[in-house]
């Protein structure tokens, strides 16, 4: 892989993609370069995206009078003042593809549908103790249609795919909560995938929590987004992502960047992962350890102000650990920026502010120390990035555009 994602920071990494090449045979690929220059760079006329992707101006003009025709791009009012004929700028029509997204967290689900913009059109939340395999689908696909049909009769007619976002590794963390074992067995055997796309009639795909939220914050940034940066939310447990070089990091089991999954000490006590110290679990068990009724399913709704002294502990904790989960990290991926963000948003922005000063402390051998910001999207953002990578892969990537609507 080419050091060009981390070279200049100054450019977007999609633009480093958008590069086409000159040959009828490779017409679909550049039809993803020509709508990845238009989606990220909003405005652009047909001689600016010609120069962006190398392509020549017949070809971008013939490319982009078949996405219009296609109903994916619509074209602005003239950009007058400048030399020559007044150009038109090119935009992504917000109706022209949509896609859903469904979360199931260990102890919550989100749906969501998106449109061409990223935009959610329509949600769905619920809270529960856990996922029960034996109801959860009918249930979620339930709450599906009742979106889809809120969907003008155009609208459904574009929404072609649906993103799953599970956690890594379910089954080992219903069982560590104390879910019975024939339930945890169940959920060992289940393929969401094949059980949504049996309910919905789309095509399904399935992506860890972390990889698809990681890949939403991606896209939420603004430009120049950078070729790599570290995902974290602190959720249930520590949902993360990577995206590096330029890629997700998402692996051939989609179980990767698992990084809470690192063995860190915080106190004299032996290591624990990230998991037992800086999830929303850990600071549920801290507080039911100091007296407080405290249910993780209520999060929102804790009377923060009076658990104060151990809300601040855990943060104490939950910062140093994940300071030294990020550090490791960058022992292994060139990254420059940390995102990272909470399902419960009342301790977001402390716990970003501490982070910060913890690697401050960790700082070693004139490393530079990462930009930590925090996160866009919050607890939405597993299920919007399961909605915008098959999204993206269909429209964007030259893979399968040949399957879009007209």
């Amino acid at each position: 892989m080419s050091d060009d994602y981390t070279a200049d920071a100054s450019v977007d990494v999609f633009q480093l993609k958008a590069r086409g090449l000159q040959h009828n045979g490779l017409r679909q690929a550049n039809v993803g370069v020509v709508l990845n220059i238009v989606g990220f760079n909003p405005g652009l006329s047909n001689a600016e995206i010609s120069r962006m992707s190398g392509l020549a101006p017949q070809t971008v003009s013939a490319i982009l009078s078949a996405l219009e025709s296609d109903g994916l791009i619509m074209r602005g009012e003239a950009l007058r003042g400048r030399r020559g004929q007044p150009a038109l700028p090119i935009y992504l029509r917000a109706d022209g593809g949509f896609s859903m997204g469904i979360e199931i967290g260990r102890r919550h689900a989100d749906v969501v549908i998106i449109n061409f913009h990223a935009e959610v059109a329509a949600q769905y939340r619920v809270e529960y103790a856990f996922p029960d395999p034996r109801t959860i689908f009918d249930d979620l696909a339930g709450r599906a249609h009742d979106l889809m049909a809120q969907l003008p009769a155009e609208h459904l007619a574009r929404l072609l795919d649906v993103g799953v976002a599970v956690p890594g590794r379910m089954s080992e963390g219903l069982e560590r909560s104390g879910v019975s074992a024939d339930l945890v067995a169940l959920w060992s055997e289940i393929d969401p995938g094949a059980e949504f796309e049996r309910r919905l009639r789309l095509p399904v795909s399935v992506y860890k929590d972390g990889n698809a939220g990681c890949w939403s914050e991606l896209i939420a940034l603004a430009p120049p987004r950078p070729g790599s940066f570290i995902y974290l939310l602190v959720s249930t447990y520590v949902a993360a992502g990577i995206f590096g070089d330029g890629h997700l990091w998402d692996g051939p089991t989609s179980n990767s960047a698992d990084l809470a999954a690192m063995l860190v000490q915080v106190d004299s006590g032996d290591p624990r992962t990230g998991h037992a110290i800086a999830s929303l679990t850990a600071l549920e068990k801290r507080l039911k350890a100091a007296g407080f009724a405290v249910d993780l399913a209520q999060a929102d709704s804790w009377d923060l102000d009076a658990m104060k002294g151990e809300v601040e502990a855990w943060l104490d904790d939950a910062a140093r650990a994940l300071a030294l989960v990020v550090f490791n990290t960058l022992r292994v991926v060139d990254a420059r920026l940390v995102v990272l963000d909470s399902t419960l948003s009342a301790v977001s922005e402390r716990l970003v502010q501490r982070l910060r000063h913890e690697l401050d402390l960790l700082q070693r051998d004139g490393a530079p120390t990462p930009k930590v910001q925090q996160g866009q999207l919050g607890r939405l953002a597993p299920a919007i990035g399961a909605a915008e990578l098959p999204l993206y892969r269909r429209y964007f990537s030259g893979v399968h555009l040949m399957d879009r609507p007209r």
